[in-house]
């Protein structure tokens, strides 16, 4: 076995931990469980660009949307302390998602009927369930905000182009992303 296909099989490891993080985060309100999946996501990106002499700027994009996603995580951990902890998280959130869009957009464009399909969906699912249930006008509008990005990124993620596992790894994380709504309000 060569060295590149050993760092490979490493990594897919790595995955495994990913995994096990993000089904215990759905189990426990524990920060480290939550913050595992985008902390392992670095810890791959690194290892993958570490002999690069210059990281290419769609890796800093999604290093820099883990640590927002990160720092969204926590916020939303320590939301019982201060209920306005809640929108800071959706702010993290939606800041990761703008990094997530601008990577998928340097590696591809919009597919915008699958986009303007997911964002009736989503926007009927907003308008029946989630609007009735926020009182709060301030938690409600970055709610609608949240679900509009992730929804943009979720079309932008269809529409990368290239390497077909590289693109659908990359639309089932962005999957996973946007029907964690449910799960965060």
């Amino acid at each position: 076995m060569n060295v590149l296909q050993l760092k490979k099989n490493w990594i897919y490891s790595l995955l495994l931990f990913a995994v096990i993080s993000a089904i215990m985060a759905l189990n426990t309100s524990d920060f480290f469980y939550k913050s595992g999946s985008a902390g392992v996501g670095i810890i791959i990106l690194i290892i993958l660009n570490f002999r690069k002499t210059k990281q290419p700027n769609d890796t800093w994009m999604i290093i820099g949307a883990f640590l927002f996603s990160i720092a969204g995580d926590w916020f939303m951990s320590n939301k019982l302390v201060d209920p306005m902890m809640f929108s800071k998280g959706i702010a993290l959130f939606f800041l990761a998602h703008v990094g997530y869009l601008g990577f998928a957009l340097l590696n591809g464009k919009i597919k915008w009927r699958f986009t303007l399909l997911i964002l009736i969906v989503y926007l009927a699912f907003f308008v029946l369930m989630l609007y009735p249930a926020i009182g709060d006008k301030v938690l409600m509008y970055a709610a609608l905000v949240y679900l509009l990005i992730s929804c943009l990124t979720f079309g932008a993620s269809i529409g990368i182009q290239g390497d077909s596992a590289y693109k659908w790894t990359y639309v089932f994380g962005i999957f996973l992303i946007v029907f964690r709504i449910r799960l965060l309000l």
